[in-house]
């Protein structure tokens, strides 16, 4: 079973996360079928996500499992056949859920979250080492974690911002505080703040593309979906979508744009939605599975 796949920076190749323990890279090009060009084995548990890093830092991918590792690979220069295992992290006590890659213009630094209640922070060093930093959560089980978006050249370590998907049905936002060199609860957001009443799946920061405000989407087991608008600095409200949902809500990802919402729901339902100019909330574009099964030629 593949549970995750993930195109690189450029569109050109293309990642698999497998329940046989592999992670599987492809050449693609447009209008040819993808191309093998490596099968890594390293996870002794089905590998959950995978994730490229920005090309910047080279062809750099992650991948997290239920072994409890991430695994953080590279390919070999001049041989996108051939990759080294760069760093292996396996000090979380539970399996790894998710992984994301921070904004490029930040570093190079991995956050990954876990059902032991904690996030780790890789960060690569310029000696090739990497440093590891651990939040505890209290969230019982990390879900999903999301990076903001940087805020511009002139933003400073302190404008660092994740946000965490828990078992205890809580979104959390978490600030870098330059000034002790460690990860700081910002606010809590649960059912009394508009959230949820389940396990929280998956969260999703939006491209702020240098917009005000920040809005993170949220999904649940509770088969609704959240939009949180930060009203003012570290203060945030929470409106549902208008539809409630046949089916725990699964994934929730922005467009690159962060203006188109897709949402992944466990009813094998995918929907796009977009913030209604008129504002009061967002609206549905389409149906993408629907859509998908009208295009279908006839007898098919």
């Amino acid at each position: 079973m593949q549970h995750d796949s993930q195109f690189d920076y450029y569109g050109s190749k293309l990642a698999t996360a497998s329940s046989d323990r592999t992670v599987r890279v492809f050449s693609v090009t447009a209008g040819q079928q993808p191309q093998p060009l490596a099968t890594l084995h390293g996870h002794e548990g089905p590998v959950w996500q995978v994730a490229w890093a920005h090309p910047k830092w080279g062809t750099v991918l992650a991948s997290c499992s239920y072994d409890r590792k991430v695994i953080v690979w590279q390919a070999k220069p001049g041989a996108p056949s051939a990759w080294d295992q760069v760093f292996v992290h396996a000090e979380h006590m539970g399996s790894v859920n998710s992984i994301a890659w921070c904004p490029h213009e930040l570093g190079l630094e991995l956050a990954c979250a876990s059902s032991d209640g904690k996030v780790s922070v890789l960060t690569h060093r310029p000696d090739d080492q990497w440093d590891v930093k651990t939040l505890d959560t209290q969230q019982v089980g990390v879900n999903a974690v999301s990076w903001e978006s940087a805020q511009g050249p002139e933003a400073g370590a302190d404008s660092k911002r994740i946000v965490t998907a828990g078992c205890d049905n809580t979104v959390k936002v978490w600030r870098f505080r330059a000034a002790s060199a460690d990860w700081e609860e910002e606010v809590k957001l649960c059912r009394d703040d508009g959230g949820h009443d389940d396990w929280v799946r998956d969260v999703a920061w939006a491209p702020s593309l240098g917009l005000p405000g920040s809005t993170i989407a949220s999904c649940s087991q509770d088969k609704k979906v959240v939009i949180w608008k930060e009203t003012e600095p570290g203060k945030w409200s929470g409106s549902d979508l208008t539809e409630k949902f046949g089916a725990p809500v699964w994934r929730v990802s922005w467009s690159l744009t962060g203006n188109i919402l897709a949402v992944s729901c466990g009813d094998n339902s995918v929907t796009l939605w977009k913030e209604s100019v008129a504002g009061g909330g967002y609206e549905k574009l389409s149906d993408v599975a629907a859509a998908a099964v009208q295009q279908q030629p006839a007898g098919s």
